[in-house]
């Protein structure tokens, strides 16, 4: 895969604008695993590659596992997840799918019961982050960064 823009070259404006939303959802206080769930599980639904392979490291850097990260696709299914998680990762799926009916109000009832009001703001600028990198990444093509010792022949 060829990438078509570098994004930081041609317009860093714009790259500078997604920074500083993600730099907001960074320091919003919310938990850093969660925040990485939630990249990791918009970057599914997207399919950025790009995304995924950074956010599975991350993730993995700050003490989350492979197995979390492996069930995330499947975590209404997995016993692994706490109440407040699977009720941000409703959230951040309605949010990624909004052109499938819109928000729910099951997500905001379920996400109510979990995050105060500030905490579902601040999820929801973390959703509209990861879906404004994954939408960059692949409308540009940007190719994922994967260990070469790992890739298959």
């Amino acid at each position: 895969m060829q990438q078509r823009i570098d994004v930081t070259k041609v317009s860093p404006a714009v790259y500078q604008a997604a920074a500083a939303l993600q730099t907001y959802v960074d320091q919003s206080g919310l938990d850093a695993k969660l925040r990485e769930l939630i990249k990791i599980r918009a970057s599914q639904i997207n399919g950025c590659a790009f995304c995924l392979a950074m956010h599975t490291r991350d993730a993995r850097k700050i003490g989350e596992t492979d197995e979390r990260m492996h069930l995330l696709a499947a975590w209404r299914e997995a016993p692994v997840y706490s109440a407040r998680e699977r009720a941000a990762l409703a959230w951040v799926e309605a949010i990624t799918l909004v052109t499938q009916g819109h928000v729910p109000d099951e997500a905001f009832e379920a996400v109510r019961k979990q995050f105060s009001e500030k905490e579902i703001v601040d999820l929801t600028a973390a959703a509209a982050a990861i879906n404004t990198w994954n939408r960059i990444a692949i409308a540009f093509r940007v190719p994922p960064q994967v260990d070469s010792r790992r890739q298959a022949a």
